[in-house]
């Protein structure tokens, strides 16, 4: 019995990351069987369905329309449509649109089908040589500087692998504050175009991955990986760099210029850079003192 007998079901489709072939048989027939396919680009996505023969009618389903397309492909799921949603590449939702009617089809008892395939996260996982015991996605860090360090800071003390996606254009400076942030030796990998004709893996400690991308320009589809910090790493879970500072200059009875040549001496990091997060830090935090 085919699975689209039962009418008004949302079916999340996992499409190819790059190589066409990288697709299920059911999510093919999925497709050929739909009454509509929404799709992150239309033009996109029909260079899949034309590899496969598939002429179902689509319709465009991005981050500037979700709002008002989601109601209106939750019209056509209770008029009895079965629609399926593709992303240009991997499965929706995954830092990709999708969330907003996949959510809204299960608050209103719309039957929500994954259809699973391809993914970038798994793919350069497997293929990092980090270990896989235990791993977290978070998506794209922040584009500005100062947040994404932030958010570099929180992975110090991860004893898990950290996946990541990053725009090609970004991916210079990323690296530079993953070896400021993290420690030169903090292992890295740069999966780039999977599953394309040019995919490579850039594997290593950070400073000799950022060596790579100052002499190469960058170009494709990229996810990033941070190994687990090693079983040195000096700060506990929870506390910053600033923390540690202060808890040195206590402890060991120096001023702060003194307790930053310590600092730089556990952690790997230069001075200058431990210098600018600290200032960031308290910059920061005389903001919050400001607002209450």
């Amino acid at each position: 019995m085919s699975e689209l007998n039962s009418r008004g079901t949302l079916y999340i489709v996992a499409t190819p990351i790059g190589n066409l072939e990288d697709i299920t048989h059911r999510a093919v027939r999925i497709l050929r069987q739909a009454d509509l396919i929404a799709c992150e680009d239309t033009r996109q996505t029909r260079k899949l369905l034309d590899h496969y023969g598939i002429s179902n009618p689509t319709t465009s389903y991005h981050e500037h329309n979700e709002a008002g397309r989601a109601e209106e492909l939750l019209r056509k799921l209770g008029e009895g449509q079965n629609i399926a949603l593709v992303s240009d590449a991997g499965m929706p939702g995954i830092s990709d649109p999708g969330y907003r009617v996949i959510k809204l089809a299960i608050e209103r008892g719309v039957t929500v089908i994954p259809i699973p395939g391809a993914s970038a996260i798994t793919a350069a996982l497997v293929g990092s040589g980090l270990p896989t015991d235990a791993f977290e996605f978070r998506g794209f860090l922040p584009a500005r500087s100062g947040q994404r360090r932030t958010a570099l800071e929180a992975l110090l003390q991860a004893k898990h692998t950290v996946v990541l996606y990053e725009a090609p254009h970004r991916i210079r400076e990323t690296l530079e504050d993953v070896a400021a942030i993290l420690g030169n030796e903090r292992p890295v990998v740069v999966a780039r175009e999977l599953t394309k004709l040019h995919e490579e893996f850039i594997r290593g400690p950070a400073s000799q991955v950022l060596v790579h991308f100052r002499e190469h320009e960058p170009k494709g589809e990229i996810t990033l990986l941070i190994g687990p910090a090693s079983q040195s790493a000096t700060l506990t879970p929870g506390k910053t760099l600033a923390d540690r500072l202060q808890k040195i200059v206590v402890e060991q009875e120096v001023d702060e210029k003194e307790a930053l040549k310590i600092l730089a001496r556990e952690t790997g990091l230069p001075k200058s850079e431990l210098y600018r997060e600290l200032q960031r830090n308290k910059a920061s935090q005389r903001k919050v003192r400001r607002r209450t």
